[in-house]
């Protein structure tokens, strides 16, 4: 089937707004929320940056019970959720429980939970260890609790491919949807900024060393030397376009196209993937390269990395043949969070005619990019290319565009 899939609400929480409103006008208005870390002391690491969720207190939205048995990235996603539904105009109690799903991305699963468990076991035994400790680890408990709480027992699942694993599950949300489900809870949130979490990232050699918050991370640019890492992400509420109409729902836009490739082997004499897997995203979309208004960059801040995503952008589009973005210099790469989170920007940016900026970057000379600085850009936005790489060699490509 080829049923339209659209959304129809929003649930944001990022370092730079908590709350679609407060994210969006923080991002037109190019504020950061990367700062030193404070979840932990971070002197000790060669990485001391990151993106935080500002102001984010659990008790003051979720119940007493639900405290001791999740992570922090549960409790952004419950939350998320809620907004969601709320700016959906969805009430779950009110709809069949097998007529709605939940499909998230996860990248590292509860990890200041489990390091905060596994500390109680060696330092005072197993007796210690919360009961909890058995699922608020695990890469699929947001969807588990975000489906517990809102009675959805419609099909459900978790989708880990790291960063383009905000993609996928969006994908896989609108395959449950043209299959017949009526509504999917999707997107990704996640919080890994604890010292396990850290050492864990610290491994793949990615993170930016650098002190200084306006230039830690700056993909593009001639001194690109990493990311930083931030938590957060978004929600979204899925629905297929006839129902979403029938039911007079606010509609931001369609996701209309995906592709995925898988990187060859390092070493191999075969290309990346990310090209593919931009135009698999067009063809899926029935979209010519000149039907997108911008593009929404994944921006790693490694110079391979980058040289690899400016070539494929322009070997698809031309030379600076379409205006490239990446907004996350703001928030810092989320992980399973962060692709969410673009499509998030994306349909804002449809929705306002509004370019959001790439802050702080220089755009180094070899990159034959249309890049979006300094501040936001008027247009007509009708249709977004959003791309996103995950660690390990994902590459995944989603197109959104405005509602028939």
């Amino acid at each position: 089937m080829t049923t339209p899939v659209v959304v129809t609400g929003l649930g944001i929480a990022a370092p730079n707004g908590l709350g679609t409103k407060d994210f969006w006008a923080a991002t037109l208005q190019g504020e950061s929320g990367i700062g030193p870390v404070t979840r932990f002391t971070p002197d000790q690491y060669p990485a001391r940056l990151a993106g935080e969720v500002p102001g984010f207190v659990a008790e003051e939205h979720l119940p007493g019970r639900l405290l001791p048995q999740t992570d922090r990235m549960t409790r952004l996603a419950l939350v998320a959720t809620d907004w969601a539904l709320e700016d959906a105009e969805v009430t779950p109690k009110e709809l069949n429980a097998y007529d709605m799903g939940v499909v998230t991305a996860s990248s590292s699963g509860g990890f200041e939970f489990g390091q905060n468990e596994l500390q109680k076991l060696w330092s005072k035994g197993g007796q210690f260890v919360s009961a909890y400790q058995s699922f608020a680890w695990f890469y699929a408990v947001n969807s588990g609790q975000i489906s517990i709480r809102n009675g959805m027992k419609g099909p459900s699942g978790v989708v880990v491919s790291d960063q383009a694993g905000g993609l996928d599950a969006l994908a896989q949300a609108r395959r449950q949807i043209r299959k017949g489900t009526r509504l999917i809870v999707s997107g990704g949130i996640d919080a890994s900024i604890c010292p396990w979490g850290w050492v864990a990232q610290l491994a793949g050699e990615r993170l930016s060393e650098e002190d200084d918050p306006d230039r830690a991370y700056v993909p593009f640019d001639p001194l690109a030397a990493g990311h930083v890492p931030g938590e957060g992400g978004a929600i979204l509420i899925m629905e297929d376009l006839a129902a979403a109409r029938a039911r007079g729902a606010r509609v931001y836009g369609e996701i209309a196209g995906y592709g995925a490739t898988f990187d060859p082997k390092p070493g191999s004499d075969r290309q990346p993937g990310l090209r593919q897997a931009i135009r698999a995203a067009l063809d899926d979309a029935g979209a010519a390269p000149a039907d997108i208004d911008v593009v929404f960059a994944d921006a790693a801040a490694v110079p391979e990395l980058d040289r690899i995503e400016a070539e494929a952008i322009t070997e698809v589009f031309g030379p600076r043949g379409v205006p490239v973005t990446a907004p996350k210099t703001m928030t810092g790469r989320l992980y399973s969070g962060a692709a969410p989170l673009d499509v998030a920007a994306a349909l804002l940016a449809i929705q306002d005619g509004l370019i959001p900026a790439t802050t702080n970057v220089r755009l180094a000379p070899e990159y034959d990019l249309d890049l979006v600085t300094g501040s936001p850009r008027t247009a007509s936005v009708r249709a977004a290319l959003v791309i996103a790489r995950g660690y390990g060699g994902f590459n995944s490509a989603v197109v959104v565009r405005a509602a028939a």
